[in-house]
């Protein structure tokens, strides 16, 4: 298994307090380190290039990013901020993903994690927002699809946010089907259940105070069939680890057992339709101890099936 990052993606910063902090990533960098887990393969994250962003960017929004100067802090959005290191490091957490695409396209690799920050999957085509300046997962979807001939791309989003960005880049993409849950009601206000695009979005809006049961019976009732009848060449995985009971910023109440779960239906489906392919990119996650656990318990499970 490879697992993607790069130490600019620590050095990146929307300010203090913020609570999109370099700590996150971080903490899961000294987890799966202490873990000393058997079978990984760390591998530096590379630089995306403007052609692979290109595909799911407009170039304003790669000016807005890599273009203007930005001495200590820029404020892009009453949420989402950079300084002088954000854009390298959100290029390398798009790299990441692509790469990590490649090597399980070219059986380097059968899965692959990207621990990397900025997140990424409320990055529109046109709009940074949500913490987010590219949208990683998409890029790396985009990129599987143009390098490697795809028919057939789930992207899966089990952020407690609706992954707005990811949904918008790929309405009107048949080669992908985008299936999320996410908490009803909150930031960005987007993830209905009628939300369909040409029918390749699957929304499974949660109640807040949702523990694992709902969770568990919208993916195995709902969504993880959809994916399986979808027969998806490749599974990408925007792993947010918001929807944990401790988190901050949102409301439902998930364990780390929760990921490990939906973690190893995923692994299972993609051994059934794609030889095991799986690249995961981290997303979300903003109580330092229940981010450590969580993103341990999908690796782990990422591992158990390899």
């Amino acid at each position: 298994m490879r697992l993607y990052s790069h130490p600019t993606c620590l050095l990146h910063s929307n300010g203090e307090g913020h609570a999109e902090s370099p700590q996150r990533l971080a903490v899961v960098l000294e987890a799966l380190h202490q873990a000393k887990l058997p079978g990984v393969d760390w591998q530096e994250a590379p630089l995306a290039t403007r052609a692979q962003l290109r595909r799911v960017h407009a170039d304003a929004l790669l000016e807005q990013v890599l273009d203007v100067a930005t001495p200590r802090h820029r404020q892009l959005d009453p949420d989402t901020a950079m300084n002088e290191h954000s854009a390298r490091a959100a290029l390398h957490a798009a790299g990441a993903v692509c790469a990590a695409a490649d090597a399980v396209m070219q059986a380097s690799a059968t899965r692959a994690f990207c621990a990397v920050r900025p997140p990424g999957h409320h990055a529109t085509p046109t709009q940074a927002m949500g913490f987010c300046l590219f949208n990683s997962i998409a890029v790396g979807a985009a990129h599987a699809l143009a390098a490697h001939g795809l028919a057939r791309v789930a992207v899966v989003d089990f952020d407690v946010h609706h992954g707005n960005g990811t949904q918008d880049i790929f309405w009107n993409e048949p080669r992908v089907l985008f299936a999320s849950s996410h908490q009803r009601g909150i930031y960005p206000g987007t993830g209905a259940a009628d939300e369909r695009g040409r029918g390749n979005i699957l929304n499974a809006p949660l109640p807040a105070g949702s523990g694992g049961i709902l969770f568990r019976r919208a993916w195995g009732e709902r969504l993880l069939p959809e994916i399986d009848a979808f027969k998806p060449q490749l599974i990408l995985v925007s792993a947010g680890f918001d929807a944990h009971r401790l988190d901050p910023l949102a409301g439902l109440m998930l364990e780390a057992d929760d990921y490990a779960w939906i973690t190893t239906e995923l692994v299972a489906l993609a051994e059934r339709h794609c030889q095991g392919r799986l690249v995961s990119s981290l997303e979300g996650g903003y109580h330092l101890d229940a981010l450590r656990e969580s993103a341990l318990a999908h690796v782990r499970a990422l591992l158990g099936g390899a």
